[in-house]
């Protein structure tokens, strides 16, 4: 996901012009009834394309993909065959790492997250490949020295292994600078009017119980690039402020929260709080006021709060999370950084 910068009040996020193509694969072992491989691509943050262990193929998720593809069918043939031979060598590797590290049984995930950047304003390209195990860095390769770095003593033998697959490199090195780019610019070319359309969201403030955290929750909106704060008057409060990732729901939208504690608030001050949410590239803001009588909570009763929906719309954002590998990746909820890449 892409980290959001926190400016002043005054600002507005500016247009970005980066565009992204994102390869996340989840190898797992001794998690029952989820697959045991899972592949995902990503344009701009948006699921475009999914296999997994079950489905033995890959199937294009949006309709401007799926147009593509019947116009270049072998682009389909070549995701199902990656697909196919990733997981005998992902297999492989959970399976290695698990005998070197002394793992017998017990949940493990080895992941990947691959892909490029392209900056369409200035033409530079960013490639970045690096892998996690257990929630943890394990290795990432280095673009430009091509060599691979080992954040961890037990990623050691793998990157001696790997630093001598000189063709592997090489590779690799085409790849992300090439092949890959060309391949986004082709997806936003054919995706242009889903990947540039703006939405506004739907804000409403939450709390599990009169005790608990006020959240202010936008969801819908399109694109990413947004950030969301609270205010007292006209003031960007930080003290008591809790702020959340950008998660993606599963019509290729987005959602977001921030919380604030309120127990140190008088009830008298209340209508001095405002959530802000802003848009890229939209001028007006989004502001709830924070207003007891508008807050939703499971607190109370069923027959006043629908808990099903909201309940079965957690669980389909941890679906996402659990494709895209985002809940494992990092156990510190500081999301991936492209580190250690190779620009052209």
């Amino acid at each position: 996901m892409n980290s959001l910068c926190l400016f002043l009040l005054s600002c507005h996020v500016s247009s970005a012009v980066k565009h992204s193509l994102k390869y996340f694969i989840t190898a797992s072992s001794g998690i029952s009834d989820f697959p045991e491989f899972v592949g995902a691509a990503l344009v701009d943050g948006v699921l475009v394309g999914y296999c997994d262990s079950s489905l033995r193929r890959a199937e294009p998720k949006l309709d401007w993909m799926q147009e593509l593809i019947k116009k270049d069918p072998q682009h389909l043939e070549w995701y199902t065959q990656k697909c196919s031979g990733n997981q005998q060598v992902f297999r492989a590797n959970i399976n290695s790492l698990k005998k070197r590290l002394n793992q017998t049984a017990g949940v493990h995930i080895f992941q990947r997250m691959n892909g490029c950047e392209w900056d369409d304003e200035t033409d530079k390209i960013t490639g970045f490949n690096q892998y996690g195990y257990d929630g943890e860095d394990f290795i990432a390769l280095d673009l430009q020295t091509l060599t691979w770095i080992a954040p961890k003593p037990q990623a050691v033998v793998t990157k001696l292994q790997w630093d001598t697959e000189k063709p592997r490199l090489e590779h690799n090195k085409n790849y992300y600078i090439n092949r890959c780019p060309d391949w986004l610019k082709k997806y936003v070319k054919y995706g242009r009017s889903f990947l540039q359309r703006t939405v506004l969201p739907s804000v409403s403030l939450l709390q599990r119980t009169p005790s608990s955290l006020v959240s202010c929750h936008a969801t819908g909106f399109y694109p990413e690039r947004a950030m969301m704060f609270w205010r007292r008057g006209e003031e960007e409060i930080h003290e008591g402020v809790e702020h959340g990732e950008i998660l993606p729901n599963h019509d290729g939208s987005f959602q977001m929260s921030v919380e604030l504690n309120v127990s140190s608030i008088k009830p008298e001050d209340w209508r001095r709080y405002d959530c802000v949410f802003q848009l890229s590239d939209v001028k007006e803001d989004i502001i709830t006021k924070l207003d007891k009588t508008a807050i939703r909570t499971n607190w109370v009763s069923p027959s006043v709060f629908p808990v099903g929906p909201v309940v079965g719309g957690v669980g389909g954002v941890l679906l996402l999370l659990a494709v895209f590998g985002f809940f494992i990746w990092r156990r510190n909820n500081n999301g991936f950084e492209l580190t250690n890449t190779g620009e052209q």
